[in-house]
């Protein structure tokens, strides 16, 4: 009687604990059920739920209307999607952010905000991100940008006639142009010889341009229809100067009025709306400092360990206080085989052009005095600042703003091309409530 009571306790035992773990699985799923696959990753709905109340947390903290969240989930999901597809190349290609760099990086962003990283944090909170979810996106943000650099950048082309002939075209403006804080819209037109898409594309365009000056929001109308990856920032586009404009928008943004947007522009992507948010001042002359330094570098290695290459680069600067020649020094005993093979000249140097321990003991240094030893991160350093400038480099910068701003047009487009190409050639199958999302399920349907 006892081993039937005891073996009928077993068993209820037995049964209540799998009923506890068939339920704590299903929670579990409900949880974390996947909502998409893509290639050999998978995309959770707690993934998804995460950056959806981030992405509202942000546009509500700027005033900006949101579209129904179904919509938004979508949008969300989209972005999920091409970042999931980008971080597995960035795997496959050994790509790897340090813990380091992360931090520096999250400092940078508190520091131009004007926060300290306490404050930075609290700000997050109160967005509804923790400070642990906010370092794995920007991290992830950092490994999609490298990739896109890699994969995008190589595809771009610059010559010199282009720049010639792009400060040919601003010549005309003056050097006091204006800067634009824009907000764009695009409108992607998957097959541009279809004319029946192309219509229905235009005519959602102008559509949605006259619900904007019917007072709809811009940012809002971005979030919910614009197909340009900024889409879930509203469109916004930061501060360009006349430089940095977008070619198709260039010729009409400075004559723009702010918070009126531009008529519908069409190129053979699709068709645009940009909006001026705000103007401000334009291009100042630009004066610097430079710096006509030598140097000569001790470098620790696998035959030179650091006390060695210290007491080394301790050595040279005794025999330079002693009277011998820098530059014959420099050619014989430095391990920088360019600027030794000179002498140790690093030329005029500019504000940011070395590493931060060099450029400091630059600054501090007397014209004509040996100054050092000095650690940077390629090893140590003896420096000697021949002469310092003011130098006027105006029409320098102005070029390199010019070759900046051609390429950013051209990996702009570039990157969308390319964005399309990944998305297109992944693997990528939508499930539960999502699966109605999935184009190969839509075109087998038989209804």
């Amino acid at each position: 009687m006892k081993a039937t009571v005891r073996h009928g306790l077993i068993l209820l035992l037995t049964m209540a604990m799998m009923a506890l773990s068939v339920t704590a699985h299903a929670e579990r799923q409900v949880l974390d059920r996947v909502v998409a696959i893509v290639d050999d990753d998978v995309i959770l709905q707690t993934e998804l739920n995460a950056r959806v109340n981030t992405i509202v947390g942000r546009l509500s903290a700027q005033g900006t209307g949101l579209p129904p969240r179904q919509l938004l989930e979508e949008r969300v999901l989209d972005q999920l999607i091409s970042e999931s597809i980008q971080l597995q190349m960035a795997g496959q290609m050994g790509m790897r952010i340090s813990d380091n760099e992360l931090n520096e990086t999250l400092s940078n962003i508190a520091r131009s905000n004007n926060l300290t990283l306490a404050q930075f944090e609290e700000q997050l909170a109160e967005e509804g991100v923790t400070y642990q979810q906010a370092r794995e996106q920007i991290r992830n943000e950092m490994l999609s940008s490298r990739v896109q650099q890699r994969r995008v950048g190589n595809r771009v082309r610059i010559t010199d006639r282009e720049v010639e002939n792009y400060l040919q075209a601003q010549a005309g403006r003056g050097p006091d142009a204006a800067e634009y804080r824009l907000a764009y819209i695009y409108l992607q037109v998957d097959d541009p010889g279809n004319e029946t898409e192309v219509d229905q594309v235009r005519a959602k365009a102008q559509n949605l341009r006259q619900q904007i000056l019917d007072g709809r929001d811009f940012r809002e109308v971005a979030v919910a229809e614009s197909d340009a990856g900024n889409a879930l920032e509203g469109g916004d586009m930061g501060w360009r100067t006349d430089s940095q404009l977008p070619s198709l928008v260039a010729p009409i943004v400075p004559e723009m009025e702010v918070g009126v947007p531009s008529e519908v522009l069409e190129n053979n992507s699709g068709f645009h709306l940009v909006i001026v948010m705000d103007k401000r001042g334009g291009e100042q002359q630009m004066v610097i400092q430079q710096h006509r330094v030598r140097h000569i570098l001790v470098r620790p290695s696998e035959a030179v360990t650091e006390a060695q290459a210290e007491t080394r680069i301790r050595d040279i600067y005794r025999q330079l206080q002693d009277g011998a020649e820098f530059a014959t020094l420099a050619r014989e005993l430095s391990d920088d085989p360019v600027s030794g093979s000179d002498g140790g000249n690093l030329g005029w140097v500019s504000p940011g052009q070395m590493v931060p321990a060099f450029e400091q003991a630059m600054l501090d240094a007397e014209v004509g005095e040996l100054s050092g030893p000095v650690r940077s991160q390629f090893g140590w350093h003896i420096l000697e600042v021949e002469e310092r400038r003011q130098q006027d480099v105006t029409a320098e910068n102005r070029q390199s703003q010019a070759r900046q701003a051609i390429y950013q047009r051209k990996f702009e487009t570039e990157l969308q091309n390319w964005l399309r190409e990944i998305r297109d050639e992944a693997f990528v199958e939508f499930k539960g409530e999502y699966a109605d999302l999935d184009p190969a399920r839509e075109e087998s349907d038989p209804s």
